[in-house]
């Protein structure tokens, strides 16, 4: 893949993640709030669910720049890529980076979609971890 391919795919997808995690901070202003808590889970849950859809768009666009195999999950259609897949693929290439996927995955994923979590400090920090990813691929300006 040329440089040039690699900043095309950054570009685009970096502009998707972000769309994203934007559309999720919006969500999250009408859950409300008070005393450190979100008054609404429904609208935390979605605003998760949205935040972590971005994650998942930055961590395969990072996988797939480092030339990730991605031939086990594609030769099984009824096999789709998980955590554990993603977690595995990036905690070979950048510790860090996999410290954030694990905070976004149990944070944003387990904690606040499925579980409805409503602390706002938590929020913020899966939120956190949330961008700290898609930062990962932000294009270079020209």
């Amino acid at each position: 893949m040329t440089l040039q391919d690699q900043q095309h795919i950054k570009h685009k997808n970096y502009a998707e993640a972000m769309r994203y995690i934007a559309n999720a901070k919006d969500v999250l202003q009408k859950a409300g709030f008070e005393n450190g808590r979100y008054k609404d889970s429904k609208y935390v849950r979605m605003a998760c669910g949205t935040a972590y859809s971005g994650v998942l768009i930055a961590i395969e666009t990072w996988l797939k720049l480092k030339d990730v195999d991605f031939s086990e999950v594609a030769a099984n259609k009824n096999k789709r890529k998980n955590i554990d897949f993603y977690k595995k693929n990036v905690a070979e290439r950048d510790g860090k980076l996999k410290g954030y996927l694990d905070d976004a995955y149990e944070i944003l994923h387990l904690s606040g979609y499925y579980d409805g979590l409503q602390n706002i400090k938590v929020i913020k920090e899966g939120f956190a971890a949330a961008k700290n990813i898609v930062a990962q691929i932000k294009p270079e300006v020209a």
